[in-house]
């Protein structure tokens, strides 16, 4: 879907990771390893900032979609049931924004960041997890990429 994007270099990455945090059923580790196979001109550390900046923000999307409390929102623009936002509310009753850091895991983010976000979790302590778990994730993706390409 979203082929092409690693053309764009860390742009292209940003864009992919803000969209696969948000509306679009896509894994940006695809554009992530697209970049660093390519090994022109790539630097690791860059990927992994990109990546995480865009990710984080589309993380921040999804909570503010939840902080408007309009679960029909997350169900028409994100396709994500309520049932499954609810049982994620439940999980993280009593745990609080921490539990943000484990948005990074792919298909688990939009859900952690919307439960939040309709729970008017600390918007700052969200965000502060959030990227937290992002750069974690991306980190662990990009020097693992790095290694099998032989780009470290």
């Amino acid at each position: 879907m979203l082929d092409g994007l690693e053309h764009l270099g860390y742009i292209g990455l940003f864009i992919a990771s803000y969209l696969s945090a948000t509306v679009l059923p896509f894994i940006s580790d695809v554009v992530f390893g697209g970049i660093i196979a390519s090994g022109l001109h790539v630097h690791v550390w860059i990927c992994i900032i990109a990546a995480t900046i865009g990710s984080t923000l589309g993380g921040m999307t999804c909570y503010w979609i939840g902080s408007r409390g309009k679960v029909e929102w997350a169900e028409k623009y994100m396709r994500i049931k309520r049932g499954r936002i609810e049982k994620m509310q439940k999980w993280l009753q009593g745990k609080g924004s921490t539990m943000c850091v484990f948005a990074g895991i792919p298909g688990m983010g939009d859900f952690v960041a919307i439960a939040l976000g309709l729970m008017r979790a600390n918007l700052w302590s969200v965000l502060f997890f959030l990227a937290l778990g992002k750069f974690v994730r991306y980190t662990v993706t990009g020097l693992g990429f790095a290694k099998i390409f032989g780009v470290l």
